[in-house]
């Protein structure tokens, strides 16, 4: 009846559930094998923990391993390390001819799903094989689950980011009514600033939130006079004063929020004049004072400037461009995030050209 009974807690894993049986005694392999390939799993043996390691290697459709403790060469306990550092979903039971409670936690603490003691009891080992499997499998679950949960928490996250991504673009639209060229502007500013701090190392979430802040920089010129902003010639200091009370307009229309898109919007409104050696507006703020999304707009506005057709001026050659925006390294920009502009000139010019970036995936 005990058999019967271990046959039942076997089936339902025995149709597809393949075993890598390791010891050095041929005797063990073949009773193992013999035992549970009655059962109805598929047995695969192997002499030592480096003959294991390369059919694993070589074949990842093992559920679970079983091994001896005590074997020449790598032991047991070293086949155990590796097996959960390469091949984590492989469930693992440990053999071994001394009755030592202290091995036996040692190897559970190393992430072994079960420990059994020679001589074998075929019943017991049986159940044994059955609990590992069945652990496995509802791991294996566990982390499907877990997986299916991150991935709708990250679509979530993306239609909130859409929805915010709509919000900003409809608020900074205002400005296209002033000129077609303004409202390309800031639709290539977010293009850039992602592709620059994800460049820099940012994470991707972190790198999303610029895309979207990034084309709020200049939404305070909805508080200043076309008269100024559509000038033809050059702006006299007194006109120059008042062009510059955008960056401050602009951080009053979004400060004050909780919501970190904005919060990071407010910082690069108010401080994307800022200048890396000081001389900047609004605060006159140097270095590392002047926050790293604004130190990234700074560097993707003058370049968008420059390279594009203005109501004072035309379009500059590229390289003309680079060697201008190159004497401000180190004065009027961070000269990190510099040099890794210069790294994306090739990407900023695609999405000059296209109005966003170029992948080949």
């Amino acid at each position: 009846m005990a058999e019967r009974d271990c046959n039942t807690a076997a089936s339902t894993e025995a149709a597809a559930a393949r075993i890598l049986i390791v010891d050095d005694e041929d005797y063990i392999r073949n009773i193992l094998s013999r035992w549970l390939g009655s059962e109805g799993y598929q047995c695969t043996p192997a002499r030592d923990a480096e003959e294991a390691l390369a059919i694993l290697g070589e074949d990842d459709g093992y559920q679970l391993l079983i091994s001896d403790i005590m074997m020449p060469g790598k032991s047991g306990i070293n086949l155990l390390e590796e097996v959960r550092e390469r091949f984590a979903g492989l469930a693992v039971i440990m053999a071994t001819g001394l009755d030592k409670r202290d091995v036996a936690i040692r190897t559970l603490q190393l992430g072994a799903y079960g420990y059994v003691i020679k001589p074998f009891d075929k019943n017991e080992l049986i159940i044994s094989v059955a609990g590992a499997l069945e652990r496995r499998r509802l791991t294996v679950e566990s982390r499907a689950y877990q997986e299916r949960l991150r991935q709708e928490v990250r679509d979530r996250t993306a239609d909130i980011r859409g929805r915010e991504e709509e919000i900003a673009l409809r608020l900074v639209s205002a400005s296209e009514y002033r000129d077609e060229e303004t409202g390309s502007h800031i639709r290539r500013m977010g293009a850039y600033s992602a592709a620059l701090a994800s460049a820099l190392g940012w994470d991707s979430q972190t790198v999303d939130m610029i895309r979207v802040a990034a084309p709020m920089h200049d939404v305070g010129k909805i508080g200043v006079s076309d008269n100024l902003l559509l000038k033809p010639g050059r702006l006299t200091p007194e006109e120059f004063e008042k062009i510059k009370e955008h960056a401050v307009i602009g951080a009053k229309i979004l400060g004050g929020s909780d919501i970190p898109l904005l919060q990071m919007a407010t910082d690069i409104a108010l401080y994307h004049h800022e200048k890396w050696d000081g001389s900047g507006y609004v605060h006159g703020l140097a270095g590392e004072e002047i926050p790293a999304a604004a130190r990234i707009v700074a560097v993707a506005d003058v370049y968008d400037a420059l390279s594009n057709d203005r109501v004072y001026r035309k379009a500059l050659p590229e390289e003309k461009v680079l060697a201008i925006m190159s004497q401000g390294r180190g004065s009027h920009f961070d000269p990190a995030v510099f040099d890794c502009f210069l790294e994306l000139v090739p990407a900023f010019r695609d999405i000059r050209e296209k109005g966003f970036l170029k992948c080949d995936n």
